[in-house]
């Protein structure tokens, strides 16, 4: 029995680590988008897609595009941000987190907002961009043409949003 000691400690170390470990993988919290970031760069659609339409140019002078998204039923917190720059000739996720900036221009950036269900359905290819945006499931604001150009991209984007795991039970 003289390891039994050291086994329940660990124990407890573990179950107190749980809750933290917990929040940071809530859907759309902070480190979930860190993990989008990351998957968005591991993605060719986006990476060489938006290159070639040019869509990464459009910065506003800049040097980075801002794409800000949240759960609208998520009263209160906070809305996570990506900015996405030309880098090896690549349009990369080069910084992810709380949303920081606190005006975006309407020109070169863009916003999206849903409630849970329907990033959860977006995300699983259920429907694709035109779909829920004609049938107001997903709220936009940014550059609507150059969306619209770059249809691909965004279903790529969505279909990220369900690759990358997160706790959608719970608001971040």
């Amino acid at each position: 029995m003289p390891f039994v000691r050291p086994m329940l400690l660990a124990a407890a170390s573990l179950a107190l680590a749980l809750p933290a470990a917990a929040q940071s993988s809530r859907a759309m919290s902070s480190a979930w988008a860190k993990a989008l970031c990351a998957a968005w760069n591991e993605d060719e659609t986006l990476t060489a897609r938006l290159v070639e339409s040019g869509w990464v140019k459009n910065d506003a002078g800049r040097g980075f595009k801002t794409m800000q998204i949240w759960r609208a039923d998520c009263q209160g917190s906070e809305r996570v941000e990506m900015r996405i720059a030309l880098k090896q000739d690549k349009a990369q996720c080069v910084a992810a987190g709380a949303a920081t900036a606190q005006a975006l221009d309407p020109g070169s950036d863009y916003r999206m907002w849903a409630e849970t269900p329907r990033w959860r359905e977006m995300g699983a290819g259920e429907y694709g961009p035109m779909r829920a945006m004609m049938f107001g499931r997903l709220n936009f604001e940014g550059p609507k043409m150059e969306a619209m150009g770059n249809m691909v991209p965004f279903e790529s984007f969505l279909l990220l949003v369900g690759k990358v795991a997160g706790d959608w039970g719970t608001c971040p």
